[in-house]
């Protein structure tokens, strides 16, 4: 769970979306690989026997994966919609750049290389707004250099407008 001081974090909309996908892609293996488990019945030579301990490790793989991915979706749903008063997940961030571009962003747990408006929480530029207020300057590292922007407003993302 990412839980913070200020309590459970919501989260967007397209992350849920995809974390749903990705539960129900593990809970589909986790069946298949189950299915091939032999459960107590004799493991034949080595090689069988290496292939049943990798099948249970596995299992526990997507176990755990499963648990995270519940858990972060219950998380999501008691948090609710984003703030607006502070940056945070899901929030549509509108941003003014030194040069005086103006764009509003969306920060996201999943990057979307077809979405040029999502900032992942993870990246400079989503480290550096989470937490921040509107009339906050932010300062972050590109890969061409440092780069500042202010932050001229926080509302919900698009997805939950």
């Amino acid at each position: 769970m990412t839980t913070g001081p200020a309590g459970p974090a919501p989260i967007s909309p397209e992350a849920r979306r995809a974390l749903e996908a990705e539960l129900a892609d593990a809970r589909t293996e986790r069946a298949a690989v189950a299915a091939t488990l032999r459960g107590g019945e004799g493991v034949g030579d080595r090689a069988d026997e290496a292939d049943e301990l990798q099948r249970v490790s596995d299992l526990a793989r997507l176990d755990r994966r499963i648990r995270e991915i519940e858990g972060r979706l219950t998380e999501g749903a008691i948090a609710g919609s984003p703030r607006t008063g502070t940056v945070g997940m899901g929030s549509a961030v509108t941003l003014r750049f030194a040069d005086g571009v103006t764009e509003t962003f969306e920060i996201s747990e999943i990057a979307n290389e077809m979405d040029d408006s999502l900032v992942t929480d993870d990246s400079p530029l989503g480290l550096a707004l989470l937490g921040r207020r509107a009339g906050e300057t932010v300062e972050y590292d590109t890969p061409g250099g440092r780069m500042s922007a202010t932050v001229v407003s926080i509302g919900q993302g698009r997805q939950q407008a």
